[in-house]
């Protein structure tokens, strides 16, 4: 339960950053952010990690295949 709190804690400060228009605030905010949302992970259950490195591999394959043409030539 405390994980689920963490990570919405840290999703809560990204959001914050994203919409503040001074840099400093925003550069705190995303480095606070980042330490909240990973010990939010650190702390949630086994399963939701695995799920989540699973997503996140996945999501960066497919990001990759697309920035490589799918082994397409590209003119």
């Amino acid at each position: 339960m405390s994980s689920l709190v963490f990570l919405l804690i840290g999703l809560a400060t990204f959001f914050f950053a994203w919409k503040t228009k001074e840099e400093i605030h925003r550069i705190a905010a995303m480095v606070v952010g980042t330490i909240v949302l990973v010990w939010g992970f650190a702390l949630a259950p086994l399963s939701f990690q695995l799920l989540f490195e699973i997503i996140s591999v996945l999501a960066a394959f497919f990001v990759c295949m697309r920035c490589l043409g799918c082994g397409f030539k590209q003119d």
